[in-house]
């Protein structure tokens, strides 16, 4: 029903979710020629985990934000907020499909559910334990896979410069926009 609607035009519909990186590429099988060995070079420490929260509209945009450590709350937060003002400058209903991840349903969320839905936000909770129902989590495969696959960082900021890189070049491929939200300042007004 949320599918069609967003089809016809009636409402806005995004996919929310929580993913993470490492400086260390996992581990592929791959074929290399007959009586050789292929070897990745790991770095010397492993590094922090960064981690990337995103909304995917698909075919139109993907909007993410990325942290180093995990996305808490507040992040979580900001990301929702700016969605509640843009739902409220345009005037669409925007719909959030997410997870329930403790993040999306602790207390300081839950408390901003009315005003989000005064915006024209709403939030639509998968059942538990379905994330193949999430569009989203392809976008974090191919973007694995395809992007980063079989690199190394030597550092965080190279991580996340490639992140980066990858989220915009899958934007191209699959012509949507892309846009990065900053936590720890101000939206963009």
């Amino acid at each position: 029903m949320l599918q069609l609607s967003a089809a016809t035009g009636e409402i806005d519909l995004k996919y929310l979710d929580e993913s993470g990186f490492c400086m260390w590429s996992e581990p592929s099988y791959t074929y290399y020629q007959r009586g050789e060995q292929k070897c990745l070079e790991q770095t010397k420490r492993r590094g922090r985990r960064l981690s990337i929260i995103g909304l995917l509209q698909p075919l139109i945009s993907f909007v993410y934000g990325l942290v180093i450590g995990g996305v808490n709350r507040k992040s979580y937060i900001q990301m929702m907020e700016f969605e509640a003002q843009e739902a409220e400058k345009v005037g669409r209903i925007r719909v959030i499909v997410q997870d329930n991840g403790p993040i999306h349903r602790c207390k300081e969320v839950q408390q901003l559910w009315t005003k989000w839905e005064s915006q024209g936000l709403y939030i639509f909770f998968l059942p538990k334990y379905c994330s193949e129902m999430n569009p989203i989590e392809l976008e974090w495969q191919h973007l694995k896979k395809d992007e980063l696959s079989g690199q190394m960082f030597d550092d965080e900021l190279d991580l996340a410069y490639a992140v980066m890189n990858g989220v915009k070049a899958r934007g191209e491929t699959g012509k949507y926009s892309t846009e990065r939200i900053k936590f720890n300042s101000p939206p963009c007004s």
